[in-house]
């Protein structure tokens, strides 16, 4: 079973990590907060500074250039897009204030506000627009190189309307104007230079209620208020300082003791969040991601035998316990999924093929393809890497190796640092490995790409990299993408939901739910289905 967990080392980890906290957060100026006194504690009111953690430090913060979690946190507050999506994944005005569809989904219409300025004081116009989505985004984001590659025009017919015309129905197209996925550049600064090289990458400018004014490598980073914002009395906070702390002890140290009122993601491990739920000053939510929707599992190559009989790939499915999975690894933090799409994104279907816990069907699974067991119970060995994303990921390869030895597959786990992992993985260098990933609030965004046989790309992580291939799969996911009727959509989905749950490209493990804490005194936080990687631009601080 899994290592008991740790509880009387962590008191020393964490009285261990004071001084070193204290290092961390001993910033002049930064440190505290300074919120306004209120007469009316709801009544929302200028000031203070929000104290939040970045974990790991953001390679950058031009988000057009970096996706990662923790650049999309910070940048979140920097950029913005279009659109912004609340917890239903209904579209709601950022950039654009209104937006209409033609009957026959070709042609998106948006409507811009025409107050906005970039950070230098520059007008946001639709020419922005445009240049960020027909020119630097297709260069430099995949994601939304996908997307937009899907327009025949991309036109702005006065400074504040930008027309999509597409060359076939793309009902997702409303999904992917969420921040990270169409942040807006300045193209009076990218317009015909080398955007990856650009100096002002250092200096990110965008429109958003904050603006970077220092950034410590190593330390934290700082955002001020944007006295610019478009939205008259936004934002209320004076700025947002986000700390870099990589101890885990150290985090948990902050939090309880005040010294940072927000975490995110994976900035606590999960076996800190049922102690820290119980602490008085704390508000814990799992909400903010349904946008990102993430999902778990076992990824398995396919070009290594047995992995690429599915009857294997079933007794793997069969032989753990997801539920324990769940409640004993991830502390209660996820749902159980039946198939390939998150129960939160749209189009999920639960008749579907469910594998629950039976050790009797993974052995016979295991018999019908000749895989005897020998002198010592061993039928197959397998490798499973697990991903190198801190002490949880570890645990459960720790678990799987136990579990599956009860049928009779034995297993080697290997370790890898988090840059290994990723080249591995991407050149098809593993036997099995856990992973995850988003999915974006739509099958044709962030599921279809995993399955689909012309997304099996050598040397791109997050792509078809199992190397499973089923042409009907293919046509189903092609079919879904384009198809306007919402009802026909779902019937092409549950088809395809169906046909994966039987294949089992992957095992999934998990509908991963994030713990996000707040100071009681945050007020208005964490409101979206973009979660803490949204604006901010109406959070405020309660007096104490």
């Amino acid at each position: 079973m899994t290592r008991p967990l740790p509880a009387l080392p962590l008191r020393f980890q964490r009285a261990a990590a004071a001084g070193l906290l204290a290092a961390v957060l001993a910033i002049p100026a930064l440190s505290g907060l300074t919120a306004t006194p209120v007469l009316a504690q709801e009544t929302p009111v200028k000031g203070g500074v929000l104290n939040s953690i970045v974990q790991p430090e953001p390679p950058t913060l031009m988000l057009g250039l970096n996706q990662q979690g923790p650049t999309q946190t910070v940048a979140g507050k920097i950029y913005q897009s279009l659109l912004t999506y609340d917890q239903k994944l209904n579209p709601m005005p950022s950039l654009a204030k209104s937006w209409t569809v033609s009957p026959d989904g070709l042609t998106y219409t948006f409507k811009l506000f025409e107050n906005v300025t970039w950070h230098d004081g520059k007008p946001f116009t639709a020419k922005d627009v445009v240049f960020s989505t027909n020119v630097f985004l297709k260069e430099v984001h995949p994601r939304a190189r996908a997307v937009f590659s899907r327009c025949e025009s991309i036109t702005a017919p006065d400074d504040y309307t930008v027309v999509f015309t597409l060359k076939e129905a793309f009902p997702a197209f409303l999904q992917s104007f969420e921040v990270s996925s169409a942040p807006m550049v300045p193209a009076h600064i990218y317009e015909g230079t080398d955007f990856r090289a650009n100096p002002a990458n250092a200096t990110p400018i965008g429109t958003g209620p904050f603006k970077l004014k220092e950034w410590v490598k190593g330390s934290h980073i700082q955002l001020v208020r944007n006295d610019s914002y478009f939205k008259p009395g936004l934002p209320y906070l004076d700025g947002i300082t986000f700390r870099v702390i990589p101890d885990a002890a150290s985090r948990s140290l902050a939090l309880e003791s005040g010294q940072v009122q927000q975490t995110q993601y994976s900035d606590l491990e999960p076996f800190e969040v049922p102690r820290m739920k119980t602490h008085p000053n704390l508000a814990f939510s799992t909400k903010g991601y349904e946008f990102v929707a993430p999902m778990s599992w076992l990824e398995i190559n396919h070009r290594v035998k047995p992995l690429d009989d599915k009857r294997f790939r079933k007794a793997i499915a069969y032989a753990i316990d997801r539920k324990f999975i769940r409640d004993k690894i991830w502390f209660g933090l996820g749902r159980i999924p039946t198939g390939p799409i998150n129960s939160v994104v749209k189009f999920y279907d639960p008749k579907v093929t469910i594998y629950e816990p039976n050790l009797d069907k993974a052995k016979a699974l295991l018999d019908e393809m000749g895989l005897k067991p020998d002198a010592k119970g061993v039928r197959a060995t397998v490798k499973i890497m697990p991903m190198p994303y801190g002490e949880t990921w570890t645990r459960l390869g720790e678990y799987l190796k136990q579990a599956l030895g009860k049928v009779g597959i034995a297993v080697t786990l290997e370790s890898t640092d988090a840059a290994g992992w990723s080249q591995r993985v991407a050149n098809w260098d593993y036997e099995i490995t856990t992973n995850f990933l988003y999915q974006y609030g739509d099958p044709a965004l962030g599921v279809a790409r995993t399955y689909i046989s012309d997304n099996i790309r050598k040397g791109v992580l997050f792509t078809n990299t199992m190397g499973y291939s089923n042409p009907k799969v293919d046509a189903l996911f092609a079919a879904g993408a384009r198809e306007v009727d919402p009802a026909k959509r779902q019937t092409l989905y549950s088809e395809v939901q169906q046909i994966l749950s039987d294949d089992l490209p992957v095992v999934w493990l998990l509908e991963m739910e994030f713990p996000t804490f707040l100071d009681k005194r945050v007020k208005n936080a964490n409101t979206t289905a973009i979660g803490v990687n949204d604006t901010y631009e109406d959070v405020w601080l309660a007096a104490k």
